[in-house]
């Protein structure tokens, strides 16, 4: 199956392909063009030229574009969870869930599109106001410049290209390498759902290529980033005063309080830890729990870890697959084998399948290891114990992430102490660090990032304010 970029409302070909194949099997899956610096500026162009069409375009219109892309998602869903399985290696029951979530993101968009604030202001409130009225609207930013990650690879790009275009921006999107097959439906979609012509540019290849043209082109206003930490702060070094929103990674942690009881919250814990194979932002990598309960819930875990079932993304049991490449298997694997040099015991998994990392569980895990002052990004969770709960909380804190925590307790005093004093983004009370639904506001701070998505927040990020007075 060979792809095409999306260009100025046109598939166009590229002068390079190269072979896209499953992280599962290994087999080729399609040929996907590699775009060169002219291909992104042919893009970014269109763009341009698409922005006064847009900004012109009334909320309405944009309103009805992406209820029609979330109708024609939902149309076409197990298309949709069949392309996210083979290229990303998720297990085709998590593929479906993020194509539902997919769905209500568009849906969000189109809401928050027919409802962007203008503000009225009281200009006689101030000596020298008199006289005059004023408000403020806000006004979609230019050429919005989306690079997206793998493991999300549709609902991550609704959560670029849905406030992009309900605030009236065109968008450049780059999707990750191993997963522009998504990107390219998703495009189809916009164009069957009448986005005019360079509201939507998709292009593929290399990203020190692509990223760097996006972010140096003067042309493109905003940039929005979900990646890694390195590939964002290089970004921004490039990005001058271009808006920038940046996404960025994790190794979130989970309280558990003595008054918790572990056999209620021992599948949420392994969801948040498991869930496509641990590659994902807020996926639960750190678990801090009262000593009183420590040897309970590691028996608990460890049972619900052994039960998971490993294989094809395509069969309807499987609950672990491949890892996105045989690079990140082979780092995932030396890191547990850190650990446990320093002296973590294992309690379960340990051991790669091919590119199948076992769900692996390590307790009394020393901070200063990979697996716990880094991102995993694989099916590793880390288990110690605490006397005092401040030592808790410092420990989550003790991270140069910040993203979302999750705290269990039953103690209101402690749930406020944790909300007021974790250093995060998101505390999630009663429940895991990876819980998200896709209208809050989500993001980081430290090296986990800063502004925010959420489709109304996300908005806030692409629009600029204007005021306007009005001397009578």
């Amino acid at each position: 199956m060979k792809k095409r970029f999306f260009i100025a409302g046109e598939w166009l070909d590229g002068s390079k392909y190269h072979e896209l194949k499953s992280p599962y099997s290994k087999e080729t899956i399609a040929k996907v063009p590699l775009a060169s610096e002219e291909d992104v500026d042919k893009a970014i162009q269109a763009a341009f030229e698409a922005k006064r069409e847009m900004k012109n375009l009334p909320a309405h219109q944009r309103a009805d574009i992406l209820e029609n892309v979330s109708k024609l998602i939902e149309e076409n869903r197990e298309q949709c969870a069949r392309t996210i399985s083979i290229e990303a290696g998720k297990p085709i029951k998590t593929a479906r869930g993020e194509v539902t979530r997919t769905i209500m993101t568009y849906k969000f968009a189109s809401e928050e599109a027919r409802r962007i604030p203008n503000e009225m202001i009281n200009m006689d409130a101030a000596p020298g106001g008199e006289g005059r009225v004023a408000y403020s609207i806000r006004e979609p930013a230019g050429v919005v410049a989306a690079i997206t990650p793998f493991n999300f690879p549709m609902n991550l790009v609704a959560h670029k290209l849905g406030p992009a275009i309900a605030a009236g921006n065109p968008v450049v999107l780059k999707p990750a390498s191993q997963t522009p097959l998504s990107a390219y439906l998703i495009a189809e979609f916009f164009h069957r759902a009448g986005l005019p012509k360079g509201g939507l540019n998709v292009i593929t290849g290399k990203g020190s290529i692509i990223g760097n043209s996006l972010v140096t082109n003067p042309k493109t206003s905003v940039i929005t980033f979900t990646g890694s930490p390195e590939v964002g702060l290089a970004l921004k070094g490039k990005a001058g005063l271009k808006r920038v929103t940046l996404e960025l990674g994790s190794n979130s942690a989970a309280i558990i309080d003595k008054d918790i009881s572990v056999e209620k919250i021992a599948d949420r814990l392994i969801t948040g830890a498991f869930t496509y194979q641990g590659q994902v932002c807020i996926s639960l990598q750190r678990v801090f729990v009262h000593e009183s309960l420590k040897h309970e819930l590691i028996d608990k875990m460890k049972e619900r870890a052994l039960n998971l079932i490993l294989g094809n993304p395509l069969d309807e049991a499987t609950d672990v697959s491949a890892l996105i490449s045989e690079a990140d298997t082979d780092r995932v694997i030396a890191w547990i084998n850190e650990a446990i040099g320093r002296g973590a015991k294992l309690v379960s998994g340990g051991k790669k399948w091919d590119n199948i990392v076992e769900p692996t569980i390590l307790v009394d895990v020393d901070p200063d290891t990979n697996v716990s002052c880094k991102e995993v990004f694989g099916p590793v969770v880390t288990i110690n114990s605490f006397s005092k709960w401040q030592d808790a909380i410092d420990a989550v804190n003790n991270s140069n992430y910040g993203l979302q925590a999750g705290v269990f307790t039953k103690d209101i005093s402690k749930a406020f102490q944790a909300s007021e004093e974790l250093e995060v983004g998101g505390v999630m009370i009663n429940d895991i660090p990876t819980f998200r639904v896709d209208h809050m506001p989500y993001g980081g701070v430290k090296q986990s990032g800063f502004g925010r998505e959420g489709i109304k927040y996300a908005i806030e990020e692409m629009t600029e304010m204007k005021l306007v007075t009005f001397k009578k």
